[in-house]
């Protein structure tokens, strides 16, 4: 896994937090990913979670993916709206 995966909208296929929605922040290695939704799992402490646990969407929000990339903050708020507008789509 690289650095393309960050921003991936993905949905939790296994675990206490099964079918829910998220965004990818982070890269741990190549079987794992950290992953946010700004609500239970803020930016501050992403979950750790192995990427065969997760069902990838083909939507990738660039303007989370550009600013973590960049080294910018990104804030709760921002990816909250992230996925509430992919689950409008939805």
């Amino acid at each position: 896994m690289d650095d393309t995966s960050i921003g991936r909208i993905v949905k939790s296929k296994a675990g206490r937090d099964k079918d829910r929605i998220f965004v990818i922040v982070g890269v741990a290695d190549e079987k794992h990913v950290f992953i946010a939704d700004g609500d239970l799992r803020k930016i501050e402490k992403p979950k750790k979670k192995k990427l065969i646990h997760l069902q990838k969407y083909n939507e990738v929000d660039e303007t989370i993916r550009e600013k973590i990339l960049k080294g910018e903050t990104v804030t709760n708020a921002e990816i909250m709206d992230a996925l509430k507008q992919f689950k409008c789509e939805e």
